[in-house]
């Protein structure tokens, strides 16, 4: 009995050993790194070396880049993994770390033996060995023939700059025309000085030159050569962006814009007393009297004078003056009223009144317009009144 269980104890013993001295070889079984790139696949992907001595299996990043660690040398089959689906399988000989390992999905699945040589194959190399079988070279793009990925990129980059570049001109054409467009519809945007010469006349244009005689201005017509001592004054007209009335949603459909103010056609008298009617023969009729003297006071503000004579045979009751601006050469225009100063009169109503003008009296006018108005190319004029006698 006891010989027995002497003989047990030395066969666990014995196996023991072995469990430790099989375990130590393990150990001291060289390891490598096996680290490379696939190429063709479509995301990420799981990279997994099987039928070997062990498994292994990693991940590749965003690049397709994979590095498996601690690999036992030997035979294994490589495959790449999507979604469950084994989409490309090769077999690879580890005998030493292997840093560039290229896996080109879709490519022959025959197996290509890729053979890395270490640190101690190297003194080997250096000693006669006997001839042996050619190592197949995966092919590439660059080995067959074809485009190689650098050139495509410069391709790709050469047609993009192309295309920027015709990009950019066109853009440029397209604000030069715009340009040409907005000149035409309203030529201040680019002649915006407006010249008052002595003699009464009005000059829209662009100076460009100018010494202590002359002005060389350009116009739509073309360039005016101006002398210095023949310019009043030079108005730099600023031009503004019109801004669209703003109108309800709600409304937009039956909205209609307020029409134009009618303003009331000037009455005047014929020169010959024959050919006037009996009833028009005392009426009144208010004319302007001289020129209309335009200035600017120390504000900005445009300052209108001049009077206005009533040359018929009736008093003339709230005479006016009703001036439109012409804003732009798109037709926009605004109307400013001033009354004269003239005599004072008592309506039956109650109603007093200071801008009343007998037969043959002379009554004055002025119009302020402020700095805010903005500007103007032009102005016209009607003469306005009631006769309530």
């Amino acid at each position: 009995m006891r010989s027995q269980l002497s003989f047990i104890r030395r066969v666990v013993c014995s196996l023991y050993v072995l469990l430790l001295f099989g375990h130590s070889v393990s150990l001291a079984a060289d390891k490598y790194t096996v680290e490379g790139v696939v190429e063709g696949a479509d995301g990420k992907a799981q990279i997994k070396l099987t039928e070997g001595v062990k498994d292994y299996d990693d991940k590749t990043d965003r690049k397709g880049s994979f590095k498996l660690k601690r690999v036992l040398g030997g035979k294994y089959t490589l495959q790449v993994v999507q979604k469950d689906d084994v989409i490309h399988e090769q077999s690879i000989n580890v005998e030493g770390d292997i840093d560039n390992l290229e896996v080109k999905i879709g490519s022959s699945s025959v197996a290509a033996e890729v053979v890395t040589k270490t640190a101690n194959l190297a003194t080997e190399a250096n000693t006669t060995q006997p001839a042996s079988a050619p190592v197949p070279v995966p092919q590439t793009a660059d080995a067959s023939g074809g485009a190689s990925n650098d050139f495509i990129l410069n391709e790709l980059n050469f047609e993009i700059k192309k295309l920027t570049a015709e990009f950019k001109h066109l853009s440029r054409e397209m604000d030069d025309l715009k340009a040409l467009s907005k000149m035409w519809i309203n030529p201040l945007t680019i002649y915006s000085k407006e010249i008052i010469l002595k003699n009464g006349s009005t000059v829209f244009g662009k100076i460009v030159y100018q010494d202590d005689k002359s002005l060389k201005v350009e116009t739509l017509v073309g360039y005016l050569i101006i002398k210095r001592d023949e310019v009043v004054r030079i108005v730099d007209n600023v031009i503004t962006e019109d801004q669209q009335e703003y109108v309800p949603e709600q409304i937009r459909e039956s909205y209609a814009p307020p029409p134009m103010p009618k303003l009331t056609v000037p009455k005047y008298t014929s020169s010959s007393v024959s050919n006037r009617d009996a009833g028009e023969k005392f009426s009144a009729n208010c004319v302007l009297m001289g020129n209309i003297s335009e200035k600017k006071d120390s504000q900005g503000n445009v300052v209108f004078n001049g009077e206005i004579k009533n040359i018929g045979g009736r008093r003339a009751d709230f005479v006016k003056m009703d001036f439109v601006f012409r804003k732009n050469w798109s037709g926009e225009t605004r109307t400013l009223t001033t009354f004269i100063q003239g005599s004072y009169n008592t309506f039956d109503s109650g109603i007093v009144s200071d801008a009343s003008l007998l037969p043959g009296a002379l009554g004055k006018f002025e119009l302020y317009v402020p700095q805010d108005f903005g500007s103007f190319i032009g102005y016209s004029y009607v003469i306005d009144w009631e006769e309530y006698q």
